[in-house]
């Protein structure tokens, strides 16, 4: 133990509680400033989607598409600010995924 002196300034009955209580008040004080400073949380707790703008959306408008190995599928993309952008996802053949 390399503070074992700090033993003889404070005793273990005051010095480990203290600690503790120490580190319960970081702990909460992290939460409530991630609870409050953040917007996604209330969303996250009810279910909703974390944003739904930046939801990615398939080009034939369905959601739902089907993996066909080693082919591609073309996506658009929206981002959290409006902008959106092509892309494009390469399926892997079946041979590398075992």
């Amino acid at each position: 133990m390399n503070n074992a002196k700090m033993w003889l300034v404070v005793k273990p009955t005051v010095g480990v509680p203290l600690f503790l209580t120490a580190v319960a008040v970081g702990s909460f004080a992290v939460h409530v400033a991630v609870l409050s400073k953040t917007n996604w949380y209330n969303n996250y707790l009810v279910g909703a989607p974390l944003n739904a703008t930046a939801a990615l959306q398939v080009e034939d408008g369905s959601q739902n598409a089907a993996y066909i190995p080693g082919g591609t599928q073309q996506v658009l993309v929206t981002m959290p600010d409006g902008t959106t952008a092509r892309a494009i996802l390469v399926m892997p053949d079946a041979a590398t995924l075992n």
